[in-house]
């Protein structure tokens, strides 16, 4: 359940009986032919997906990101690195304070990895509480799933082509795109890694059957869901 549908009497009593919350985060950055904000979507709704029937609540996401790689591609916002850090230890801070114990950060963007790093510091200071850090799309059985249908997914490909991150009017190529040299756009700076990029995906079909993005989906609701409710003890 979102915290955007609770009011706070409603949350006081609520954490009396479950001390679990979810934070989503996300990015806003260039996603090829898709929404600039697909992390940010992805992120709340396989959170809210998986929250919802085991009635745990679901913080409003953190819709901005470390992204300094996707600086050239308009709309794209980065903040920086201690920015994102002490944004989300901040966040972190009212949510122990609130009386929650139990929290699952359900990232949405692999470029936030490094900002995992100042949770484990900030663990070492809240000593008691335990923080989950969950990277969705490549958790274990998401990411068999999206190789079994197909091995040539990534950035702004078919896998991320949901009918949420979709926009009204935009075509996708059909081509199968080849990928990029991954070597060369991690060792050059933002503006050549556009060159490298071209049009923002990384490699792969940009859209495949519904039906197939949709077993995905079911994969990671349910793999997000049991990390929300299992592994506490």
């Amino acid at each position: 359940m979102r915290l955007a549908d609770m009011n706070w009497m409603q949350v006081q009593e609520h954490v009396k009986r479950d001390q679990r919350a979810v934070l989503p985060l996300g990015s806003t950055e260039q996603h090829g032919y898709l929404s600039l904000c697909v992390d940010v979507i992805l992120a709340e709704r396989v959170a809210i997906d998986a929250a919802e029937p085991i009635a745990v609540p679901v913080y409003p996401t953190i819709n901005y990101g470390f992204t300094p790689s996707f600086v050239d591609y308009p709309g794209t916002v980065s903040l920086r690195l201690s920015t994102l850090c002490a944004l989300m230890c901040d966040i972190l801070d009212h949510m122990v304070r609130t009386g929650f114990r139990q929290i699952v950060i359900v990232n949405g963007h692999g470029g936030n990895g490094p900002a995992h790093g100042a949770i484990l510091e900030w663990l070492d200071r809240n000593r008691g509480v335990q923080v989950k850090w969950h990277n969705w799309w490549n958790a274990p059985k998401t990411m068999a799933k999206v190789r079994q249908i197909d091995p040539l997914a990534s950035h702004a490909s078919w896998m991320e082509n949901l009918p949420w991150t979709r926009l009204p009017g935009v075509q996708m190529p059909a081509a199968q795109k080849p990928m990029i040299d991954i070597e060369k756009y991690l060792r050059v700076d933002p503006g050549v890694k556009k060159e490298v990029i071209g049009d923002g995906n990384f490699g792969g079909l940009y859209q495949r059957p519904d039906a197939e993005l949709m077993a995905m989906w079911e994969v990671a609701v349910a793999e997000t869901r049991a990390l929300i409710e299992n592994g506490w003890d």
